[in-house]
């Protein structure tokens, strides 16, 4: 076995970069700049005394996320180290699915995830998002204001997806709810992933029942012969990561869009396609920023660090956006993937283009149903909400002309 250096036993003992602080819910760029002044790999807390290794060198962020020998994705041996109240446990514990399996479990979870999705066509999606948007803006558009944070870009994730995991649109709320505590980690962090594990334990229970047209009832059904737990762990993991990142990309896109008029006019002449601001916030400003977390099998050197076991490896997707952005400038195409928000290697996001399109759909629907929305903040006044991994609006008040969707005449 290899032995830390003198330069990597003082990497160790540098001072963590705290990423559970205020602050950097309020402004990330300095912190990613301490810890890229650490080299490649840099120390961080995610929670008070919960140290990480944090990744902010994209080489780097290929190198292990290709690396399936020297790290693997399982956090057990991590769990047992901390204490069972860690606010960051609800995104980190171990559960049988495909984020935190390897080799053959990986595979045999990913391929049924990728099959199920597949049943769903981009034409039907479409229908739920447009659908979606109908009920969001029949609620707030005849008032002439909105918060397009809590009355748009996370009810409505909440309500595609629980159509496609075959919910009715009242447990919307209670979903939309439970993910948000679990994801900010802080003290609501048990409370959350309690709430969401009810809500999707409860799910499982009715598709083992009775059947329906819907993911849930496609993986109890698949080859693969998922045990109903099984199942519901995939289901935890999908619905989680399909609606709290997906809604942050909306939300973050058009704060974007709207803080920039001449930007927002392209959009909504058609001068400009709204693919291309979904795509700017992945490199800007991506709505998981420090995630795709790894664990050395043994200690080990990785690129300059000394990498303990049972310590997290987490890939800040956020400052590898920031360093892509500095070093391409202007010169970047609009489809250039060097931010790596889509994550590479086996674990890569296997539904990109269903998340794609729920982005592209819901902002185009709504800019065309109300085409004056103006933001009421400025966007360095606007608030993001605390926790390590993320990086989400707190509200994106906006006001427009007062409008139903159901006035004649009206668009789309």
């Amino acid at each position: 076995m290899t032995h830390p250096s003198p330069a990597e036993q003082a990497f160790s003992l540098a001072a963590p970069v705290r990423l559970w602080e205020d602050g950097f819910a309020r402004d990330p760029h300095p912190y990613y700049a301490a810890l890229r002044a650490h080299g490649p790999v840099g120390w961080a807390e995610l929670a008070p005394g919960v140290p990480a290794y944090v990744v902010t060198d994209r080489r780097a962020a290929l190198d292990l996320l290709h690396d399936t020998q020297t790290f693997s994705h399982d956090p057990r041996p991590w769990e047992a180290t901390v204490p069972d109240d860690s606010p960051v446990l609800g995104m980190m514990r171990w559960r049988p699915n495909t984020l935190f399996a390897d080799g053959g479990a990986h595979l045999r979870y990913r391929t049924a995830l990728i099959d199920a999705f597949d049943l769903v066509e981009p034409h039907d999606l479409r229908a739920r998002v447009h659908r979606a948007v109908h009920v969001l803006v029949s609620r707030f558009g005849p008032r002439g204001e909105a918060d397009l944070v809590g009355e748009f870009t996370r009810p409505l994730m909440a309500l595609v997806f629980n159509s496609l995991f075959g919910l009715p649109d009242s447990a919307s709320d209670r979903l939309d709810a439970a993910l948000g505590k679990l994801i900010e980690g802080g003290a609501q962090a048990a409370e959350g992933e309690a709430e969401f594990g009810g809500y999707v334990l409860e799910l499982i229970a009715a598709k083992a029942e009775r059947r329906g047209d819907d993911l849930p009832s496609w993986l109890l059904d698949h080859p693969a012969e998922l045990t109903p737990e099984e199942v519901t762990w995939q289901v935890f993991l999908t619905l989680g990561a399909g609606h709290e990142p997906t809604a942050n990309l909306v939300s973050n896109a058009l704060s974007r869009i709207l803080g920039n008029p001449a930007y927002y006019s392209t959009l909504t002449n058609g001068a400009r396609p709204v693919t291309d601001a979904v795509l700017e916030v992945l490199h800007h400003e991506t709505p998981l920023a420090n995630y795709g977390i790894h664990y050395a099998r043994t200690p080990v050197t990785f690129h300059g660090a000394w990498i303990r076991a049972a310590v997290p490896v987490v890939i800040s997707y956020g400052a590898l956006a920031q360093a892509a952005e500095r070093d391409r400038g202007a010169d970047r195409h609009p489809s250039d993937a060097s931010h790596l928000s889509w994550s590479a290697g086996p674990h890569a996001c296997p539904v990109k283009q269903h998340t794609l399109l729920i982005a592209t759909e819901a902002i185009e629907r709504l800019t065309q149903w109300l085409p004056d929305l103006e933001p009421v903040l400025p966007r360095e006044r606007l608030t993001w909400r605390p926790g390590p991994f993320h990086r989400s609006l707190t509200a994106l008040p906006v006001r427009f002309s007062p409008r139903s969707p159901d006035q004649p005449g009206g668009r789309p």
